[in-house]
């Protein structure tokens, strides 16, 4: 193989743009300065001329470039061939293989470079802090939720406390800073943001520790809560039209079902499958309404609880829409194991039946290691991961972003004489799990191992 080096024109700065990185770490990287660059061989032949490969001209857009092949012999570029004369745009990423064949020539993936311009690029918003505090504690939000339709927003500790008085007293949830009745209320991951912003710029606003615990443990909403207001309500308060207090207008069979009644301030949660109302945190049960992974509600679990399968006017979900991750089976490999990478699927198949093992029977192992804290759960993405256990309840999704995770330490941790031939072969891609090139190009997707740690890039550890 010969190495590159590049001869730049119309140099702007001093500054390096972009890079191509060799696939052999055994090479140096080939630094671009200048916006428009030829790439030649660091080889010369008989007449003391260099060859020349390819040249790369900077994009107006600062993150793209257009090479144009100088050689006399074709170059792939992320799989496709680019004739003698031909340009092509690439992009961060992008793999260039300096040859007509995939193998035997040199191997390089373009990379570009974050510049100055846009690591300052950032909105900057001017808000007064007075502005983002909680009319209940004076203090700036914390976990902040919105109520609707009055749009006021509070502390989600501050208005779960409001809430439980509000439904102790069996009276009518009204807004605690406008007074108007209350018909929604949910977690604001936008103003949440902003929350943290204005406590990183000013740390005089933040609480201790202590008034954190104590606020997080008053918090009881998680997930979107639909307010039931009933008839009776304060003829001081009353904000609602008269037509709209004898209307009950939320599809919960229990607010019709013999047993625990729904009663005029009963909160409500809206089933993310089924879209069917039940009542929040009942008294009468201890059944999780939640997924714990991602803290959306699901009535599967309650209303099988509650002994109801069916009614005929309301939507009520099947107990498998949440359930113990213990419970649960899975027959086939999660569409997002190994970041969507079919050939790691495959490879992972082919290992099970070498073991001679069923699907189930290697995640249900897995599980048991992670009960028994076997597992680092850095990387697994479900909310509170530390607490979960085989016992815990999830939902579909979240048990298959779970088995995802399992499957990528079985093939960490498995014995090489278990992979298929074609896979002890293949070298680790640099970047790992991580990889974005793996989703693009298949051929590198198949011919690198993906299913390891990153040795470059962000993800690094």
């Amino acid at each position: 193989m010969e190495r590159g080096e590049s001869s730049g024109s119309n140099s702007s700065s001093d500054d390096i743009w972009a890079k191509l990185v060799p696939l052999d770490s055994s090479y140096s990287d080939i630094e671009l300065k200048s916006n428009e660059v030829t790439i030649c061989s660091e080889v010369k032949n008989p007449s003391s001329v260099k060859q020349e490969w390819c040249k790369i001209a900077r994009e107006k857009d600062q993150v793209s470039a257009l090479m144009q092949n100088k050689s006399s012999s074709s170059i792939l570029v992320d799989g496709t061939v680019v004739q003698e004369d031909d340009t092509t745009i690439i992009r961060c990423g992008t793999e260039i293989i300096l040859g007509p064949e995939a193998d035997g020539f040199m191997r390089y993936m373009f990379k570009v470079m974050p510049t100055e311009e846009t690591c300052k690029k950032q909105l900057k918003i001017n808000l007064d802090p007075e502005h983002a505090k909680c009319s209940i504690c004076l203090n700036v939000w914390h976990d902040v939720v919105t109520v609707a339709p009055c749009l006021h927003n509070f502390c989600n500790g501050c208005f779960s406390e409001w809430l439980k008085r509000c439904q102790d007293r069996h009276s009518s949830i009204l807004c605690p800073q406008c007074r108007a009745v209350v018909q929604f209320v949910g977690r604001n991951h936008f103003l949440h943001s902003i929350e943290e912003d204005i406590l990183e710029s000013d740390s005089s606003l933040r609480r201790s520790d202590e008034e954190i615990a104590l606020l997080d443990s008053y918090s009881s909403i998680k997930s979107p809560l639909v307010v039931s207001n009933g008839r009776k309500l304060s003829r001081k308060r009353a904000r609602a039209p008269p037509d709209e207090e004898n209307v009950r207008d939320f599809p919960c069979p229990q607010c019709e079902y013999a047993g625990f009644q729904c009663n005029q301030s009963t909160v409500h949660l809206q089933c993310q499958s089924c879209g069917g109302m039940m009542p929040s945190g009942p008294t009468n049960t201890t059944v999780p309404q939640h997924c714990v992974g991602c803290d959306r509600a699901f009535c599967g679990a309650y209303w099988h609880a509650m002994g109801v399968t069916s009614f005929d006017a309301y939507p009520v979900c099947s107990p498998e829409t949440l359930k113990p991750i213990a419970d649960r089976t899975v027959t086939r490999i999660p569409l997002l194991a190994y970041e969507k990478n079919r050939h790691e699927q495959d490879i992972t198949e082919k290992c099970i039946r070498q073991m001679g093992q069923s699907l189930q029977d290697v995640i249900s192992e897995w599980i048991r290691k992670m009960g028994n804290r076997e597992v680092d759960r850095t990387r697994l993405q479900l909310n509170h991961s530390e607490m979960i256990t085989p016992q815990t309840h999830v939902c579909r999704d979240c048990y298959d972003k779970l088995v995802s995770f399992l499957l990528y330490w079985f093939r960490i941790t498995l014995p090489k004489h278990f992979l298929p031939p074609e896979a002890v072969q293949r070298e680790d891609c640099w970047y790992g799990y991580a990889c974005r090139t793996q989703h693009h190009n298949e051929e590198h997707a198949r011919k690198r191992n993906h299913v390891c740690r990153p040795t470059r890039g962000a993800h690094m550890s």
